[in-house]
């Protein structure tokens, strides 16, 4: 299993850091006791609005909403007695957002509708959630989450990106594989299929893809299913490859070289007919924190971000992955596709470090217009674009018989793409979105200090006695629906001869795609309360047990439920010092320390092993 999440389109749903990350972080969570979704009646009137539709921009208009759908658009209607009124003067109504690249998992949901972003297309997640998700898009009920379409599972090749994050997956190698794979994807509920290109050469290092029959052949089976096919690319060649077999769009604009109009005006020619979604904000994400900390600081979106998003914005890719370079190479692409007359749509790829479900969309739009598109055409890019391309025929658009979902914001975002961040109001199915934060997603304004002492535990008489947080506990998949089992005992004689040890074993079970099973110490007075640590430099332990891979885990932050930076170690038989420099956990905020994780996963079977003198030097 890689050390952490690489390059882009990382399905965090599925990354084993991240799901350890939402269960350890429930420990945490408190019930506010409130509705994400306010139960008002939907029917309203918005008067005296400006009203960008998803293509045009409108003056001084009213728009009518009943039973949850548009019933009226015009200067002056009329409305029904009773119905409450909105005032739009100095506001634009448009549609609710679309962000056509995500990977959800847990909260990103009612994160991403918190700051107006309705509909969000998964490139990458759990498809035992699918049915669900169809149900809610379906109904016209008032909803705490934004609306879901999914690829579920990637197709990939066995040991290709999408199968580096500890998770077990479908994967395919030849064509004839191709039609029982799309089969498959969409019998569990996929919407379209994701088809992953990548053989790691933009970041330096080799990694087994599909071939290009291969791909024709799934691109091939996805449009006799009725089923679109978007793929995954970093790289010109691997977009022209995609084009010439038939896929649909890509979800990324490559990032290995500059487009030229001139030059490559053969393959601009290609791209005719497709559609690509550039994920700016990933690739600002992999150049540097400045696109991430402006959404951080900006006072129109700061109040709402919990801190799960605080989390992801503040996380970094790690120094092998991220060149400055990529943003510049990714805004002249996208420019280039733009004039050309490539259809665009906005994408985040949210969930990655750097970017957060919701918030980043508007960091989408405004990247966008750097890159050369107007505000209007921003605007469009997702909102109608996106509708259009994946058939979402009842949203995407302010128009008559539409479902009313809806931002209204301050000022006018087709002259100031930065105006959708000053949100007024939010409709999802004509309900009032709710924006607060409940008590277990707002920021922490407190950290603690850390103990004198560098031993958390040397566990000579007993497995609670610790020096410093509180006393190990078990931590298993069982929080995220698994059913991986783990016990831990306190186990005579040491490491160096020493009295005792604390030994954990259990079971990993492999009915899950992802799995884990191990102890987890946190470092405050409180469940996952950060502390800080800022002047400790390696994680030391002693371990022995049977032969496997084990992976230790540092949460901080400013999330309780932040992703975790991880990195491997060893087991054997003997024991053994292990001593891992805090530097090597990608991202990790020792000021902002919660736990540290023991853990073994997949594969599956029985395991056992014994740490002692855990210590934080």
């Amino acid at each position: 299993m890689q050390l952490f999440k690489n390059r882009r389109c990382v399905p965090l749903t599925h990354g084993f850091g991240r799901i350890v990350a939402i269960a350890v972080g429930l420990l945490a969570a408190l019930n506010s006791g409130h509705s994400d979704a306010a139960e008002a009646e939907p029917d309203f009137i918005v008067r005296h609005a400006t009203v960008f539709d998803g293509e045009r921009r409108l003056t001084d208009t009213d728009v009518l909403v009943q039973d949850g759908r548009i019933a009226a658009i015009g200067r002056e209607l009329k409305a029904p007695a009773g119905v409450s009124v909105v005032d739009g003067r100095g506001k634009t109504l448009m549609p609710g957002l679309i962000d056509a690249h995500t990977h959800t998992w847990g909260s990103a949901g009612r994160d991403a509708l918190r700051f107006g972003v309705t509909t969000e297309l998964d490139m990458f997640t759990d498809p035992r959630g699918l049915p669900a998700a169809r149900a809610q898009r379906q109904a016209r009920a008032a909803a705490g989450s934004a609306d879901l379409w999914s690829a579920g599972v990637l197709a990939t090749v066995p040991g290709g990106h999408g199968t580096e994050y500890g998770i077990k997956i479908p994967t395919l190698s030849t064509p004839a594989e191709a039609a029982d794979f799309v089969a498959a994807r969409k019998a569990e509920g996929s919407d379209y299929l994701k088809i992953v290109i990548e053989d790691g050469s933009a970041f330096g290092h080799a990694t087994p893809t599909l071939d290009a029959a291969t791909i024709a052949a799934l691109a091939t089976a996805a449009k006799s299913s009725g089923m679109m096919s978007v793929a995954h690319v970093a790289t010109q060649n691997d977009a022209a490859t995609a084009f010439a077999s038939g896929v649909n769009g890509l979800a990324h604009v490559f990032i290995d070289r500059k487009l030229d109009a001139s030059a490559d005006a053969a393959f601009i020619a290609s791209a005719r007919d497709h559609f690509v979604v550039p994920t700016l904000s990933v690739n600002a994400a992999l150049s540097g924190p400045a696109e991430s900390r402006a959404l951080q600081d900006d006072p129109r979106l700061k109040p709402w971000l919990s801190n799960g998003q605080l989390g992801t914005l503040a996380s970094v890719f790690p120094p092998p992955w991220s060149k400055t370079v990529f943003l510049d190479r990714a805004l002249n692409n996208t420019a280039v596709l733009h004039r050309a007359g490539i259809a665009l749509l906005a994408g985040t790829d949210a969930g990655n470090p750097g970017t957060a479900h919701g918030v980043s969309l508007h960091g989408e739009l405004a990247l966008l217009v750097r890159a050369g598109l107007t505000p209007l055409e921003a605007l469009r890019a997702a909102t109608s674009l996106p509708s259009s391309v994946f058939k979402l025929s009842d949203r995407g658009r302010i128009a008559t018989g539409l479902r009313a979902d809806l931002l209204l914001v301050e000022g006018d975002p087709s002259v100031d793409i930065q105006a959708t961040r000053a949100i007024v109001a939010i409709w999802k199915n004509g309900y009032p979105v709710d924006r607060s934060l409940r008590v277990d997603e707002r920021p922490e304004t407190a950290v603690a200090a850390a103990a004198g002492s560098s031993l958390i535990a040397d566990f000579e008489t007993d497995v609670t006695s610790v020096r410093m947080g509180q006393p190990l506990s078990i931590t298993t998949d069982m929080m995220a629906g698994g059913k991986s089992s783990a016990t831990q005992a306190w186990s005579a004689g040491g490491a160096n001869g020493s009295k005792g040890a604390l030994k954990v074993q259990g079971l990993i079970d492999g009915g899950l795609p992802y799995a884990w099973a191990g102890t987890l110490w946190m470092a405050g007075s409180a469940p996952m309360q950060a502390v800080d640590y800022g002047t400790r430099h390696e994680l030391v332990f002693k371990v022995r047990g049977e032969e496997r891979t084990g992976m230790a885990m540092v949460f901080s932050g400013p999330s309780a439920q932040s992703r975790p930076a991880m990195q491997s170690f060893k087991i054997g038989h003997d024991w053994t010092e292990v001593r891992l420099p805090l530097a090597g956990f990608a991202g990790v905020d020792l000021a902002k320390l919660r736990a540290v994780a023991l853990t073994v996963g997949l594969p599956a079977g029985a395991f056992s092993f014994e740490i002692d003198d855990l210590e934080l030097q």
